[in-house]
């Protein structure tokens, strides 16, 4: 038996519906803005592809960790390994951006508009993610059967 079961969950706050539609729309204008720079560019197809796969990983990756990070803040097991490899997937989607960008021949302006799309992605999507986890564990308390 559960020991945790009988015991009454904790009050999970409201996340206010402006910071939801303002991490929806963070996330939508960075993942916009980076794509419609790729398209608009006169780069090589393999290279837009390239940035494209970076923000799909990277986009991935932050998603990862913050399930991760909040899994085990919550008690829920996470092993090590996927927990590191969340981390390292994170670092490597930014490395692989800066990398990319020093050795692109952009203007220093169209990769500070990369560099911050990307950025701003990346925070987005962890914000939603966050927004997404914590209207479900509303959910999931509010229907619970009261003692």
């Amino acid at each position: 038996m559960n020991p945790s079961f009988n015991q009454p969950q904790p009050a999970v706050p409201q996340t206010s519906a402006a910071f939801i539609g303002a991490s929806w729309v963070a996330l939508l204008v960075g993942f916009a803005a980076f794509n419609i720079g790729l398209w608009n560019a006169t780069m090589a197809l393999n290279e837009k592809g390239y940035y494209f796969t970076v923000l799909m990983y990277g986009l991935f990756a932050a998603i990862s960790v913050q399930k991760s990070v909040r899994d085990r803040l919550e008690g829920i097991p996470v092993t090590n390994l996927y927990y590191g490899i969340s981390w390292v997937s994170v670092l490597l989607t930014v490395l692989l951006l800066t990398v990319g960008l020093w050795n692109a021949t952009l203007t220093l302006s169209e990769k500070g508009f990369y560099a911050m799309s990307f950025v701003l992605s990346l925070f987005a999507a962890i914000a939603v993610q966050k927004n997404t986890r914590d209207s479900l564990k509303r959910e999931s308390v509010e229907q619970a059967p009261l003692g």
